[in-house]
């Protein structure tokens, strides 16, 4: 199917009408709220208690992200002549700016003397969130499932919480500010988001149905 800008124009009401809207607005919410809470509880945090709660927010709105492909009529939809990569495509485009406006928020929620680097924490929010979106995306091109975002967020949530007791400290994923691994550590986070845009762009075609030798009497 060719797909002209009347196509796209076509496809965004339906499209947007089919976004999990509750657990991608939960997600935001729950990490609105940790942002908010130095100003909530008007108690003084420092740069490190501002970073836990910053990386707690994403982690928050990432698992809301890998309810993005969730499609309860994925039976019906894989026979459209659109593409499923465009309909995705689609989906991640009017979710972008929302996501990008919610980080906005999260930051100058935190107050101005115990924000943390702000480029630094930014590319760790695109890093989670496209891991969330990759995990997504290999689920739906790997299996059958209509919805598998539930199962995608308690793996995401396990693997955090793993990764945060089990890596070195010298991979510095976890770093504090000022801490010596920090530069590093958002060296390797780079990586991370690199990694999981190639994953996520490698799952985003149709897959490739395997033919199956059948065994006829001559």
């Amino acid at each position: 199917m060719r797909v002209t800008t009347g196509v796209l124009g076509q496809l965004v009401r339906p499209v947007l009408r089919a976004l999990p809207r509750r657990a991608l607005g939960a997600g935001a919410v729950a990490g609105l709220l940790l942002a908010a809470l130095p100003r909530l509880t008007s108690a003084d945090f420092d740069p490190r208690s501002a970073l836990l709660l910053l990386r707690g927010a994403v982690l928050a709105f990432a698992l809301g992200l890998t309810f993005l492909l969730d499609d309860p009529a994925r039976q019906v939809t894989v026979a459209v002549p659109t593409r499923r990569m465009l309909r995705a495509a689609l989906r991640t485009a009017l979710v972008a700016p929302l996501a990008a406006l919610w980080w906005t928020a999260v930051v100058l929620l935190i107050p101005a003397q115990a924000r943390p680097p702000v480029g630094d924490t930014t590319l760790e929010a695109a890093a989670a969130a496209v891991v969330a979106l990759a995990a997504s995306a290999a689920a739906i091109r790997l299996t059958d499932e209509a919805e598998p975002g539930q199962r995608l967020a308690i793996a995401l949530l396990a693997t955090s919480m793993a990764a945060a007791l089990l890596f070195p400290e010298s991979w510095g994923l976890f770093a504090m500010p000022k801490e010596k691994w920090w530069a590093t550590g958002h060296d390797h986070w780079a990586f991370v988001l690199a990694g999981a845009a190639l994953v996520w762009t490698a799952c985003g075609p149709e897959p490739v149905r395997r033919r199956r030798l059948r065994l006829t009497p001559s």
